[in-house]
């Protein structure tokens, strides 16, 4: 009898051994997701807020503004969830409240300030792409409607062929200034390239489209030119040779 009790009592502490261990196990599961899903939301927040910090650099409408500051506070709404006693995530979740809410200025492309040097128009890119990235996201997650994606979108769209053939151009530009006729020639080629390739036609689009044909014919005149005179002065050398060569010679 005591050793059925016996046996009885360490059936019973394995069995509580066991369910101690799950629930530990558990508990343990769950935090490290927690803190998993905290981090996944940090980086939401510190992402969208490097793109609003970036509005100084890229025009911005108000939509898109709003999209991203949505952004934040839906993130931030999350890891109020998962910590609900962080006095400071809560007042950050009351101060992306009062953000929303108050008014902000849209911009344009048109405002658009091309950087002096190419590590600055690689960033401005970069930054685009990335706007684009999380629109494309917040679109897919149902957060944002589809006709204000397509039209954010293809503005955005418009933005990076700007900063795009912009900075081909002003790179032909400084080249021809330098005399440099055919690296200047590449970069029209390139920006040309890059305007004719658009499956839409608006006022930039024909404009730039008629500024790089006009850029184009310039140097290719030049280049005929200037290689008609390397052929006339090739000729007057040889022209100068040969007379050198059949000159009578000088008696002694």
């Amino acid at each position: 009898m005591i050793v059925t009790v016996i046996i009885m009592l360490i059936v019973a502490l394995i069995v509580i051994a066991v369910w101690v261990s799950a629930i530990q196990q558990h508990k343990e599961k769950q935090e490290a997701e927690r803190r998993k899903e905290l981090a996944k939301q940090k980086k939401v927040i510190e992402e969208s807020e490097d793109v609003i910090l970036n509005a100084s650099n890229i025009p911005m409408s108000e939509t898109i503004v709003r999209i991203i500051q949505r952004r934040v506070h839906d993130a931030l709404a999350v890891m109020v969830e998962l910590s609900p006693t962080s006095r400071e995530l809560k007042n950050r979740l009351h101060e992306s409240k009062e953000r929303i809410s108050s008014s902000i200025d849209g911009a344009d492309a048109e405002r658009l300030v091309m950087p002096d040097n190419d590590k600055q128009i690689i960033a401005l890119v970069q930054g685009i792409k990335k706007l684009r990235q999380i629109l494309r996201s917040e679109h897919s997650k149902g957060k944002v409607d589809t006709q204000v994606f397509v039209m954010e979108d293809k503005r955005l769209e418009k933005l990076q062929l700007r900063i795009n053939v912009e900075s081909q151009i002003k790179r032909g530009r400084s080249a021809r200034a330098a005399n440099m006729v055919g690296s200047a020639r590449q970069y029209f080629e390139k920006a040309y390239a890059t305007i004719c390739s658009v499956t839409y036609n608006d006022e930039y689009v024909s404009e730039k489209r008629t500024e790089l044909e006009k850029y184009l014919e310039e140097i290719s005149v030049e280049l005929k030119a200037s290689n008609a005179s390397s052929v006339k002065k090739k000729a007057e050398q040889e022209r100068d040779d040969l007379d050198v060569l059949f000159a009578p010679k000088k008696k002694w």
